[in-house]
């Protein structure tokens, strides 16, 4: 149905950069990392913890691309060089951290981060053209970001599947260095991108004017209670669940307290939960896209709550009592949370794509994305206090349960903030008029994509 109501070409670009770039970049990146901060740098849980969150600052900076990619067209193309700068970005700081042997920590976590800047640059700069279709056809939103939740767990389930066999064969330095492949694909897309020239009479004013006409923009749109009421609740439901994943992970590899998982166990197990993750994709696109947002993702809240339960389960090994092996236990638990957690997710994502007004849907969109990346920096760096308060160490894993415990009671206290989420379905307008069908600063035009031919062609005329 997308490719009927829109450009063919527009919907494999989406799939390109959330498939390959973000979906397998994403899984492969986050269990590659883990084996290389435990195996070769050697630190302790709650140190990675606190590192993990410095993946976080680019994505923090999404609203920074987005000013970029709409206010600051190069030789007058908007997205066409964002594209090869994310891909020349992560290649570079892939093969560094591949190929230079054991760097300092300061260096080998800058690698990681410009890892992450090239993923969070192409995101922006892809989200643009999403947000603009998600407002000018708004019975699509549901079916686009069902579109990039699907292919993104398609290229997760990859990713994972190969991460673990990949760590074993190469080790953890050798595997990050074929994640230059996918940023390569990044460059070769900025050149392979259609996009015509900017030759509006605006781009005469000064830059300035535009970003304060941008900022502007988003100021008035974030003081709409429409707006800033669910972003608050997106935030928040983020920040207040801790994330214990380090504490969890060197768990689960550890010979003595843990269930000493392999390299590739753990590959499997997150690959288990990518297809999870495609089922809750399903379930949210053929049962729940209809249902109005803050009864469903109330619903999802309590799942998701309640679901945590699970890993306290398994970390107090009763799940043995009940004579469920490890292994069984351990997918079943992932495939639990990866449904809800996706099922819960989704709306909030088409939400984000709703709230953003006319003209500056990039750059606002990056805005709620930045937002939303500042509740992940807060429930790693949380996450990792309380594992560091709780001395949960690459050895020491008596307390886990406690902090797990935790996080928890943090996810049940967010169900009382659901009433921040309009109760409306997910095609009824959102935003007052003026802002959805007003102009506030920027064009953003469609992409489409051919063949260097074709380009020259067009250039040409």
């Amino acid at each position: 149905m997308l490719c009927r109501e829109l450009n063919t070409s527009f919907v494999l670009g989406v799939m390109l950069v959330y498939g390959l770039s973000q979906g397998f970049t994403g899984s492969f990146f986050r269990v590659v990392t883990d084996f290389y901060w435990k195996d070769v740098q050697k630190v302790q849980p709650s140190a990675v913890q606190m590192y993990i969150g410095f993946y976080y600052i680019p994505w923090i900076l999404k609203p920074v691309w987005g000013i970029l990619t709409d206010m600051f067209p190069v030789r007058g193309y908007r997205r066409r060089p964002y594209f090869i700068l994310a891909g020349v970005l992560g290649a570079s700081t892939a093969l560094t951290i591949s190929m230079e042997g054991k760097l300092s920590i300061p260096v080998a976590l800058l690698c990681l981060v410009g890892m992450a800047a090239g993923v969070a640059i192409a995101d922006v700069t892809i989200d643009a053209c999403i947000a603009k279709n998600s407002i000018e056809k708004p019975n699509l939103a549901p079916d686009l970001q069902s579109l990039c939740s699907f292919v993104s767990s398609v290229g997760a389930l990859i990713g994972y599947s190969s991460s673990g066999i990949l760590v074993h064969l190469l080790g953890s330095q050798g595997a990050l260095g074929l994640m230059a492949i996918p940023a390569v694909f990044l460059v070769l897309l900025g050149f392979a991108i259609f996009e015509r020239k900017t030759n509006h009479p605006r781009e005469n004013r000064a830059v300035g004017e535009k970003v304060r006409e941008a900022v502007f923009g988003m100021g008035r749109t974030i003081r709409c209670p429409e707006v800033w009421k669910p972003s608050l609740f997106m935030f928040l439901s983020i920040a207040l669940s801790l994330s214990t994943h380090e504490g969890q992970f060197y768990w689960y590899t550890d010979p003595k307290a843990g269930p000493a998982f392999s390299q590739g166990f753990v590959g499997i197990i997150y690959a288990i939960g990518a297809i999870a993750s495609i089922i809750g994709v399903l379930i949210y696109h053929k049962r729940l896209k209809n249902h109005p947002f803050r009864s469903l993702i109330f619903y999802s809240q309590l799942l998701y709550s309640a679901s945590g339960m699970l890993d306290l389960i398994f970390i107090l090994r009763w799940n043995l009592k009940l004579r469920i092996p490890d292994y069984i236990f351990v997918i079943l638990e992932e495939c639990v949370s990866r449904v809800i957690s996706r099922i819960r997710w989704m709306p909030m994502i088409v939400l984000s794509t709703r709230l953003c007004p006319a003209g500056i849907e990039g750059t606002f969109f990056a805005l709620l994305m930045c937002i939303d990346s500042l509740g992940s920096l807060g429930s790693k760096t949380g996450g990792g206090v309380l594992l560091n308060l709780f001395h949960v160490t690459r050895t020491d894993f008596r307390n886990l349960w406690l902090v797990v415990f935790i996080r928890n009671l943090l996810r049940l206290v967010t169900v009382a903030l659901v009433f921040l989420v309009p109760y409306t379905t997910q095609l009824d307008a959102l935003l007052p008029s003026k802002l959805l069908n007003g102009n506030n600063g920027s064009d953003v035009e469609n992409l489409k994509l051919v063949s260097m031919k074709q380009v020259e062609v067009d250039e040409t005329l």
